[in-house]
Order: C-alpha cells, then structure tokens, then sequence
C-alpha cells in the first residue's frame, strides 16, 4: 500500500467548512523547509486533490499553514489588528506508507488538530 496526504478545515465558529482558506505545504530536510505546493479549500472545507498524492508520496516531516488570518478578513470579520491567529503551522511526521489526514478545527482565537483517517 502507498500512502497519501489529506486535509480539510472546520471553522467551529461558525459551524460550516472553512471554504477559500489557503494552505501552503512544506517538506522538512535537516531542519529546512521546502514549499511543495500551495492549495485553496473548496466549499466543503477539503483540497480538490490529495495534498500528496500517491504517486508523490514519501516519509518524512512536513508542515501545513493555514492561513487563517486571511480566511476570516476575507469573510469581512471585524477583529482588531494583528489578529490574534493569522497563521497556523503544523508540522508532523510521516513515518508510514498509509493515509494521512490532518485537519484543522478552526475559530479566531484557538484551533485544533489530530490524524484523523
């Protein structure tokens, strides 16, 4: 079996998807990161493709920013600037060749992660 990479965004604050939310991914070597690629969510809150794909997968470590900031301006949300959450990184490992799914629970002010499936 080869692994894949996934994502999708809740915003809890609202209780819908987090649509139009960009992503960019980053691979990890010795400490250094590397952009991949850059992704925008759909109106289901999910990438219209794997953000790694079988045939592109490898292990490793990665990392995910949310650009949440520019989600909620986007949506015309009055907070004070800086908000207080404009990018959320997450980095994780990749040590296995099976699926990987990382989400984002979202809201301006806290947010939450795990390895979903």
């Amino acid at each position: 079996m080869v692994g894949f990479l996934t994502t999708h965004a809740l915003d809890t604050s609202r209780g819908t998807p987090a649509a139009n939310l960009k992503i960019d991914f980053f691979e990890y070597y010795n400490g250094r990161g590397k952009e991949v690629c850059s992704l925008i969510t759909n109106a289901d809150g999910r990438t219209d493709q794997p953000v790694l794909a079988e045939k592109d997968f490898r292990l490793g470590t990665f990392e995910l920013i949310f650009h949440v900031g520019d989600y909620y301006r986007q949506l015309k949300q009055v907070y004070n600037e800086p908000v207080f959450l404009d990018l959320v990184p997450i980095r994780f490992g990749m040590s296995e060749n099976k699926h990987y799914h990382v989400p984002l629970l979202l809201s301006p002010f806290g947010y939450s992660t795990y390895r979903g499936s």
